[in-house]
């Protein structure tokens, strides 16, 4: 008799657990019809940044433009200063670029909100960033995770690079066409590496949701309506595949053409915990520009949120602000730190970048043409190393009408 008390106990506690377990999260953000919640019930508007280059570098910010993907970049990179120095360089960029001050800072502007965007490789074994194996994803964003709760922000993580690639240009750092729409592999590495990060992170309510992938299918396809066919199909079985391991946090949906074109989707009840985001660079700063987001939103009964907006006068920022927080709709601002202005944090030009520049933008496509732009290779290697230096909170300089534009405030550095 005492066997089976003890059987029914360890029953008991076994289907509480498994209760519990099942329970949705009572401290993560939760979808309540157009709006997100907080765990105290009130209402979240987003407001805050993109943490941009970082894990995903990008030629512009570096001052770069023809050289402007981040495999374009490190080829360049390793041409100019050695394979050894640039995945040293990459190291130092990773450990100093963003930082615990530079989380502080933000959470300092009134910001509740980051968005982290990442290429899909730095939870691969493939070559990415001076590492060959043993990626650093994790690592990195556990402490962006960490800075995120000493600081009372939410964190959004955004797949900026997919397998194969699902905008086919620059920004997803892929051959040149959204390969991810049309590849049966490229979609299970994705679905394979998201329930990765759902089952280390499935219990954070610091992550306010993950976002699939940024940006699909660039507009300037001549088959972009056949592609766009598959967009929610391919979305569907990524947030089926994560539901298997996290069923509480919220997932991120972009719409075709850099985020703008939600006419593709038809069906958006297939899960309680969805959202979807847009992106706006230019246009009038008025709610007209974004009338088919909102018109979508009210729609499909779910919230909307500007993911990227920016790169543009501070009297256009401001007013774009006014317009999305009229109609309900959350921004962060892309993005946080680069070389030059517009954005938060300014990097200055180091001494001897044009050279850099100068051989980013010159014909390499052979080892000739290496050999005669390559400029002195110990100078190269001092003005990355000085890029580093730069980049570093302390010597950044605060871009503080942009920060303004943005309804945030200029804090003391």
């Amino acid at each position: 008799m005492k066997l089976i008390s003890n059987l029914l106990s360890i029953a008991c506690i076994s289907l509480t657990a498994s209760i519990a377990s099942a329970a949705p999260h009572a401290d993560f953000v939760k979808v309540d019809g157009v709006d997100l919640v907080k765990p105290d019930g009130q209402k979240l508007f987003i407001r805050g940044t993109n943490l941009g280059n970082w894990l995903n570098p990008e030629g512009y910010m570096f001052g770069f433009s023809k050289t402007n993907s981040g495999r374009f970049i490190n080829e360049m990179f390793c041409q100019l200063a050695g394979e050894d120095f640039t995945a040293d360089f990459w190291r130092d960029f990773k450990d100093n670029y963003i930082t615990r001050a530079d989380i502080e800072y933000i959470a300092a502007t009134g910001s509740n909100t980051i968005r982290l965007p990442f290429h899909y490789k730095l939870f691969t074994d493939e070559d990415y960033m001076g590492l060959t194996a043993n990626q650093d994803g994790f690592a990195r964003v556990d402490s962006v995770v960490e800075w995120c709760r000493d600081n009372g922000l939410y964190l959004i993580l955004d797949m900026h690079d997919a397998p194969g690639g699902q905008t086919g240009d620059n920004i997803d750092d892929s051959y040149g066409y959204p390969w991810l729409f049309e590849s049966e592999r490229a979609q299970q590495l994705m679905c394979d590496i998201w329930v990765k990060i759902a089952e280390k992170y499935k219990d954070e309510p610091v992550i306010l949701g993950y976002e699939l992938f940024n940006e699909p299918i660039a507009h300037y396809f001549e088959n972009k309506d056949e592609l766009n066919a598959k967009l929610e199909p391919v979305q569907k079985r990524a947030v089926a595949a994560i539901r298997k391991v996290d069923p509480d946090h919220i997932i991120l949906l972009g719409g075709a053409q850099w985020n703008s074109n939600f006419e593709p989707f038809t069906d958006w009840k297939y899960d309680p915990q969805i959202m979807y985001t847009c992106h706006r660079y230019g246009g009038d700063a008025t709610a007209d520009a974004i009338r088919s987001f909102i018109d979508f939103r009210d729609k499909s009964g779910l919230p909307m949120y500007m993911g990227e907006i920016g790169h543009n006068t501070m009297e256009w920022q401001r007013a774009f602000c006014d317009a999305m927080e009229a109609n309900n709709i959350g921004y962060t601002f892309w993005p946080y730190k680069k070389k030059g202005d517009s954005c938060m944090m300014g990097i200055a030009t180091p001494e001897g970048w044009d050279e850099v520049v100068k051989f980013a933008e010159s014909t390499r496509d052979n080892y000739a043409s290496i050999r005669e732009n390559r400029p002195d290779v110990d100078a190269a290697r001092k003005a990355m190393s000085a890029f580093i230096e730069n980049c570093k909170l302390a010597n950044c300089e605060p871009q503080t009408a942009y920060i303004e534009s943005m309804k945030l405030n200029v804090p003391k550095k």
